[in-house]
């Protein structure tokens, strides 16, 4: 099941990956037999969050994949409305074992371990919990404006933010207005074409947005289900040995630099960049900054193989 129909212009997904009872929709970009790097979108973002930053490392040598999370963009509903944690890692698991079979072995290695992880909010928390329970075995990870200690209040903004209109929109002016208001740091987009990724149209001829309603319906968690939430998140951390990197955007009312410090004291050897232009969708709002940043991280922890030389055959004698 979906939110409707795709609009003209949205974008096909490349691929298809079996999750734990849904089909993962994707993108990928790069050498199929490069270095795999896994991108994972935050609650309410899709796939083509990373088409940028997919692009810049398909170009680098990697083999890029941007995959939208259960319930998020082409990726179908859950039938059972499960979105929990452990059921996105199920699914990660999966498609990692699926795109690591076809990676060159390195010694050592086991499942997953030529794969790097990118994620942001939603996705770097199933990243973090995935690699530090040793559901993957990866070789490098990113987290962007997530860490196990966050802002209540910039993660209830996100939450309005997503539950409203569950009706439908009457138009994409309207939506255009939702998107704007939410993030009015960004400059509003001339054309309102780029909103076809995000949007499905419904039988009732009314726009909804591509993520299926029963994600947002879940209680707000206790107190005490938060501190159980940060302790889980914190001990995945402090578990973590591969290389790390940690990247805030500088305006975000999610990630402030206090929680970013404990993460930081938590994973000694994690390296940490501010974008201070950027909130929240830190690789939306400053892609630039962010991809060159990303691929100077993973050139030097985890690096493609040089490129082989072509053969030339000798003239005759």
């Amino acid at each position: 099941m979906s939110a409707g129909e795709r609009l003209p212009g949205a974008p096909v997904p490349m691929e298809y990956w079996d999750g734990a009872g849904v089909r993962i929709a994707g993108d990928r970009w790069g050498d199929p037999g490069g270095p795999l790097v896994i991108l994972q979108h935050g609650g309410g973002q899709t796939r083509h969050a990373w088409r940028g930053v997919g692009e810049t490392l398909g170009d680098a040598g990697y083999n890029a994949v941007a995959i939208d999370a259960r319930g998020h963009g082409d990726t179908p509903w859950a039938a059972d409305g499960n979105y929990d944690r452990d059921i996105m890692i199920e699914d990660l698991a999966l498609v990692v074992g699926q795109l690591d079979a076809g990676q060159p072995i390195r010694v050592g290695a086991t499942m997953g371990g030529n794969t790097s992880l990118v994620g942001a909010s939603m996705g770097g928390n199933t990243s973090l919990a995935a690699l530090g329970e040793g559901r993957i075995e990866g070789r490098a990870l990113v987290l962007v404006d997530i860490a196990p200690r966050i802002r209540a209040s910039g993660t209830k903004k996100i939450g309005q933010f997503m539950s409203q209109k569950p009706n439908g929109f009457d138009s994409l002016e309207e939506v255009s207005d939702a998107i704007a208001n939410y993030q009015p740091h960004r400059t509003r987009p001339r054309s309102l074409d780029g909103l076809a990724k995000n949007i499905r149209l419904g039988a009732d001829g009314r726009y909804y947005w591509h993520w299926d309603p029963a994600y947002r319906k879940r209680p707000f968690m206790t107190r005490e289900e938060i501190r159980v939430r940060t302790r889980r998140l914190e001990e995945c951390a402090r578990n973590l040995t591969l290389p790390t990197l940690l990247v805030r955007g500088g305006l975000s009312d999610v990630l402030d630099e206090a929680g970013a410090q404990a993460f930081l004291a938590l994973v000694p050897q994690a390296e940490y960049v501010n974008v201070k232009d950027a909130a929240h969708m830190v690789a939306g709002d400053r892609n630039d900054i962010f991809g060159d940043r990303v691929i100077e991280f993973l050139n030097r922890v985890a690096p493609p193989p040089p490129p082989t030389p072509p053969t030339t055959t000798p003239p005759p004698t």
